[in-house]
């Protein structure tokens, strides 16, 4: 019954594991399309209308625009009086506290105003006065009304309107109609005096102390105060009342013909009818026919990607992994594209498309990365208001993003990438202004902002790098950069304990490097691996060469077969160390491929020619294998028997060099050592003639320094 299961799985799991993350794919972005009907037409401000005439189908307002909207909204907000409210109880409160104060104040103070009593009326009808008067005129004014401006409204003009709310009664007063602290403070020492009509200097300077001391400004207190709820529920009613459309137009009225200039005046007619068209949709049609259309569409724009996979990129077809990368960052890029729907004043260009194409493009190849980046960008066009200009500014901002960071090796790669969408934005958007306005007065500033926003966002390219990696097991020329660092712990390990081994690796890493350039192949892959691919001589490094000093080699005391036995096993010991050290399974490709199903040539010979009567066994003397099945696994295994074997020359002549490569490289090719790699023989060809310069180039004869002779005496 297992043995059943698990041919099954491996049979058919990768097929419905494939279908069911492209059904799941489609579902989602159904789902996330908005469900109404499609507008038929497409239009754009200052261009001719390319469709027949267009006939208003039914009534429609004509809504205004959203600057309109925003005028009237800003006039209704500069209009708008706020809304004060008077206490009416403070005046009473104040007056009893006066009157209580006073007559303290006159029971401890009697002696200091004794002139003031004595010499000018008796004591108690003369403060009695003062006192009443004083009563009068705090009544008066909180009648009339003390106000205690808010903040923002402090230096208001006498002419500020306000509303006044008095019990259940609301009326419009000026500013200059009521009294502020101030001014209440100065009117109410100025009326006591005033009232009181006394003509003799000395008793004006003695009554003028008196009321100083009385510290009238305490009894002076705002009884009417901003009411910010009342002001705010009016506001926001008076923004409600403000009408949404600015006239109509009725069934039958012609409203463009063709090829007449779209204007802004047309363009806000064939708006309104847009959105009245799709609203009647939503709610007429039926629900299921609009979902049925967009599953279709969607069905047709992902399945013309599970064909691309299959006919142009197998290896990512037969990858589930891969496959669920691309849809996860295309439904990723939709998800954002939604957020249109669910809010009125979406910046929809300040989402980074840009991503899409740059992360695939780092993990797989740049015709994939841009079908992709299309793709996408059709699906998105849904989400946007003007669905040509969005396609027309996106496919181009794509294929710059992919020109602008072919290699991303530095984190200032990332920012010059970024700078050049940002200016490949503005460029664009100027343009079609231009074209479609014939000046630039009509430009919205606020564009270049969301653009300049796009491009910060961009730079959430480089942790999303980290992360995919993480998820899909994929490896970025940063990381490839950061892995063949020598002050990696393994690479440093290896230089202590197999020094021979880790210059043969860097050696090999720099002749790999540069066939990969010429090859197209990922240089950054080829030298990684070089570094790691015979970690596995740590387990014993003596038994190398490279590595033996001294003249002892060990293995004259052992037989051929123990010795082919322990130098096979260093690609064993290196997985096993990969492994430990969580390297990524590329690199370990490196490990188990550089050797191929190769002999261990000279042990084998070795055993030939010691017994010529023996028939050796093979499999003893035959590295495990697979062969390699990358371009770069090929170029590593042509360095890395290349460099070996150049050690061993006796002269490094130009002729003796090109011996060699051909007699390594044509070995491996009867041996069928690139038979499962993607080179072809021209490739093979071209890497034979760059190991050989390179060689020549590290083996060039060097002048011989002369010594300086010394003088004869």
């Amino acid at each position: 019954m297992l043995e059943l299961f698990s041919r099954f799985k491996s049979k058919f799991y990768k097929p419905i594991a494939r279908i069911l993350l492209f059904l799941a794919s489609i579902a989602i972005i159904t789902y996330l399309l908005p469900k109404t009907g499609k507008f038929a037409y497409e239009y754009q401000n200052g261009t001719p209308w390319k469709h027949q005439a267009l006939i208003a189908p039914f009534d429609f307002p004509i809504y205004k625009t959203q600057t309109e909207l925003n005028n009237e909204i800003n006039a209704a907000s500069k209009n708008h009086r706020p809304y004060f409210e008077m206490d009416t109880l403070l005046s009473a409160i104040i007056k009893q506290r006066f009157s209580s104060d006073f007559d303290q104040f006159i029971d401890k103070n009697k002696t200091n105003f004794q002139s003031l009593s004595s010499n000018y009326a008796t004591d108690t009808s003369y403060f009695a006065l003062i006192k009443g008067i004083i009563i009068n005129n705090l009544d008066a004014l909180y009648a009339k009304g003390i106000i205690m401006l808010p903040e923002e409204n402090i230096d208001a003009p006498p002419s500020f309107e306000l509303m006044l709310i008095k019990g259940a009664f609301v009326e419009p007063y000026e500013l200059a109609e009521l009294e502020q602290r101030t001014s209440a403070y100065k009117e109410l020492v100025s009326n006591i005096v005033a009232e009181l009509s006394i003509k003799d200097d000395a008793l004006i300077t003695l009554t003028s102390q008196f009321i100083d001391a009385l510290q009238l400004n305490k009894y002076i207190e705002a009884n009417i105060v901003f009411n910010q709820q009342r002001s705010n529920e009016e506001l926001a009613l008076l923004k409600k009342n403000i009408s949404l459309t600015s006239g109509r137009v009725l069934a039958g009225q012609r409203i463009i013909d063709q090829g007449e200039i779209v204007t802004l005046e047309t363009e806000k007619v064939i708006d309104s009818l847009r959105r009245k068209y799709e609203a009647n949709i939503a709610s007429e049609t039926d629900y299921y026919f609009i979902l049925a259309g967009q599953f279709l569409l969607i069905a047709f724009l992902f399945t013309a990607i599970f064909l691309f996979l299959y006919y142009f990129r197998h290896d990512v077809y037969n990858s589930i992994s891969s496959i669920g990368f691309i849809l996860l960052i295309t439904l990723l890029m939709v998800v954002f594209a939604s957020l249109n729907q669910f809010f009125v004043h979406f910046p929809f260009y300040i989402i980074p498309f840009a991503i899409l194409p740059i992360i695939i493009r780092t993990f797989l190849d740049s015709r994939l990365a841009f079908f992709m980046h299309v793709i996408t960008i059709l699906v998105c066009a849904f989400f946007a208001q003007n669905s040509f200009e969005f396609v027309f500014i996106q496919i181009p901002v794509g294929l710059v993003a992919m020109f602008s960071l072919f290699r991303m090796t530095r984190r200032s790669h990332i920012v010059r990438a970024a700078m050049f969408i940002i200016l490949t934005y503005s460029l664009i958007y100027t343009a079609l202004v231009l074209w479609q306005e014939g000046t630039l007065t009509n430009v919205n500033a606020f564009m270049y902002v969301y653009f300049a926003a796009n491009g910060v966002m961009l730079l959430m390219v480089y942790p999303l790098i980290w992360i995919f990696e993480k998820l899909f097991g994929f490896l970025s020329d940063v990381t490839l950069i950061e892995l063949a660092d020598t002050n990696h712990p393994v690479l440093r390990e290896m230089a202590e304990a197999t020094p021979g081994t880790f210059q043969h690796s860097i050696q090999v890493g720099n002749l790999a490097q540069e066939v990969a350039y010429k090859l197209n192949a990922n240089p950054a892959l080829v030298r990684a691996g070089a570094m790691y691919h015979d970690i596995g001589k740590m387990a014993s490094p003596m038994f190398f060469t490279e590595n033996q000093a001294g003249g002892l080699n060990p293995h004259a005391d052992l037989e051929y077969e123990e010795s082919a036995k322990i130098v096979i096993n260093h690609i064993d010991n290196g997985v096993r160390l990969a492994q430990k050290h969580n390297l990524p399974k590329q690199i370990i490709d490196f490990i188990t491929t550089h050797q191929g199903t190769t002999k261990t040539r000279y042990f084998y010979n070795s055993f030939i020619n010691k017994y010529p009567d023996k028939t050796p066994d093979i499999s003893t003397f035959t590295y495990p294998g697979p062969t390699p099945f990358t371009k770069e696994t090929a170029i590593l295994m042509m360095a890395d028997s290349i460099e070996a074997a150049s050690r061993s020359l006796k002269t490094y002549s130009d002729d003796e060099i090109d011996k060699l490569v051909e007699k390594i490289i044509n070995i491996q090719m009867e041996e069928d050592q690139f038979i499962n790699a993607p080179i072809t023989f021209r490739e093979i060809n071209e890497a034979k003639e760059v190991f050989k310069n390179k060689l020549k180039n590290i083996y060039h004869a060097r002048i011989e320094y002369p010594d300086i002779k010394k003088k004869k005496n």
